[in-house]
């Protein structure tokens, strides 16, 4: 299940790409598989190793076209362990809503961009979110957690302060925000609840058969309760007070 839009988010084999706080590598997976150098980066070693295997999969299954690589590694979002301009594409999904310093962050992810390459920020969006909020401390009040939920235009604003170029926004998962509005009234430990059940057994179906009703339901549910909000910029080529 992607959040990012590779249909506006274009990439190029060959591009290379930092796929920042990879999780379980959604997103990595379908860089290698578009043919990039892919590097994905996560602290969570466990979630790593994963990463690894199936990149080795990948590769030996031949869903990676030639000239494509792949490599997993743990590191520090806020202290990458790369020269500057190493990389075409940084992706960062569903990741700055948990840390503390994400101007922070920001910055380390401008730093390692070549000039003119492209970045891809998603988040939760701020109304389904707040839901969350209101209806179960314990959706947010864990170790590791949601410490923030950001306004578009505030992540917007964070975006163009740290010197990137927004070209384009969207909302994502529209058919996921009931879901985690079901978890969070039941209980978000709570997978055995009646409605929680039947709810992910029709998202399921959605993400392994992806029907038209389901796709067109997803369309026009995105703008409304998209449970994402996804931010593209670029790095100027020259900084601004040189441009």
């Amino acid at each position: 299940m992607l959040t990012v839009d590779f249909s506006r988010f274009p990439l190029a084999a060959g591009d290379r790409v930092l796929d920042l706080g990879c999780g379980a590598g959604r997103h990595a997976f379908e860089c290698y598989r578009r043919g990039a150098r892919v590097v994905a980066l996560d602290r969570d070693g466990e979630e790593i190793r994963e990463v690894a295997k199936w990149f080795a999969a990948m590769k030996e299954a031949g869903e990676a076209p030639e000239g494509a690589s792949a490599t997993a590694m743990e590191g520090d979002a806020l202290n990458l362990p790369f020269p500057d301009a190493s990389f075409d594409v940084v992706i960062i999904s569903e990741v700055m809503e948990h840390i503390h310093d994400d101007k922070g962050v920001l910055a380390e992810m401008v730093r390692v961009l070549r000039p003119g390459g492209r970045i891809a920020i998603t988040v939760p969006r701020y109304g389904p979110e707040k839901v969350c909020w209101a209806l179960s401390d314990a959706y947010h009040e864990v170790e590791g957690g949601h410490i923030r939920i950001y306004r578009a235009d505030e992540l917007l604003g964070r975006i163009e302060e740290a010197g990137l170029v927004p070209y384009g926004t969207h909302h994502a998962h529209g058919l996921h925000s009931p879901y985690w509005w079901l978890k969070c009234a039941f209980g978000v430990d709570n997978d055995q609840a009646l409605p929680v059940k039947a709810y992910h057994r029709l998202l399921v179906w959605d993400i392994m058969k992806k029907p038209l009703v389901t796709r067109l339901a997803e369309q026009a549910l995105n703008p409304l309760i998209g449970k994402s909000f996804v931010a593209y910029a670029t790095k100027p080529q020259l900084p601004r007070a040189q441009a």
